[in-house]
């Protein structure tokens, strides 16, 4: 009996899921609370637009557009990129102040106020599909990445928990995305330096650029790497085990400061992995 009771609450459905026609509903009160609860909590939000560019260009990344191995129509990559550039208008030149906190949900949220966001990827209850704004969680990782180059307090960040398609370049770092989902989960970052940092995002016809400026000159720059990389065979599933670190190294001399653990990533992984790759048994 136990057995079988904790077998039902695991596959217990949502009321969203067993009533579809709720969802906009409930869509609607968690971001009313979502916004409500981003106004009452104490944290000033960064909004100022730069009209200058700073002057210390502390990283700069860029990643391809356009995934062709989504297995969907890549007319939905298209809208992507229209959504993308969208929200990079709201993004472009933002001062981030010591003591400001960037929410992505709180610059971007009115977008398409007057242009609607088009068709694109995005996964909801768990699968890949396609739903208004879709896509947009290429700039949540982007800006992530960007983030992990500075100083900036990384304060609310979620991995996406499924991955449906292997990354367009397979030699990138791994664990280092941010999904979002407005209502739900956001990014934030909070300046507890005493210099201001500014964000560039910009689109040519094959890449996403981003950029991140500072007031100051730095006396140390950051590296990102993969502690390690496990793939492991648990719950009926293969999940991705990514330990993430970072280095701070000194400018000028390229001396190795600090290195840390940052966080272990998990992720169920929901395509063939190459034979080459081991994966392990949960109970080794």
């Amino acid at each position: 009996r136990k057995m079988r009771k904790g077998y039902n609450a695991m596959n217990r459905k949502r009321l969203t899921q067993r009533f579809p026609f709720l969802l906009p509903m409930r869509q609607a009160q968690r971001k009313i609370c979502f916004y409500a609860g981003m106004r009452f909590d104490g944290c000033c939000y960064a909004q100022t637009i730069g009209e200058k560019t700073l002057p210390y260009l502390l990283f700069e990344t860029d990643c391809a557009l356009y995934n062709h191995n989504t297995g969907f129509d890549m007319i939905y990559q298209e809208n992507k990129v229209f959504n993308l550039k969208l929200a990079a208008k709201t993004l472009n030149g933002l001062l981030i102040k010591p003591g400001e906190t960037f929410s992505f949900w709180r610059l971007v949220r009115h977008a398409d106020k007057d242009t609607p966001y088009k068709d694109g990827l995005t996964v909801a209850n768990g699968k890949l599909t396609t739903m208004s704004g879709g896509g947009m969680c290429q700039m949540s990782n982007l800006l992530f990445w960007v983030f992990l180059h500075t100083p900036l307090t990384i304060i609310q960040r979620s991995g996406h928990v499924v991955k449906e398609f292997p990354e367009p370049n397979s030699d990138e770092i791994k664990g280092v995305d941010a999904t979002i989902s407005e209502g739900w989960i956001d990014l934030k970052v909070r300046n507890d330096t005493d210099c201001t940092y500014q964000i560039w995002v910009t689109l040519d016809d094959e890449k996403i650029i981003g950029q991140v400026f500072a007031d100051k000159q730095p006396q140390a720059l950051y590296k990102i790497a993969n502690g390690s990389i496990q793939y492991v065979r648990e719950s009926g599933g293969i999940y991705e085990y990514a330990k993430v670190e970072r280095m701070q190294v000194a400018l000028g001399t390229g001396e190795i400061i600090d290195c840390k653990l940052l966080y272990t990533n998990k992720c169920k992984i929901c395509y063939p992995l190459p034979e080459s790759v081991d994966i392990q048994e949960a109970n080794q």
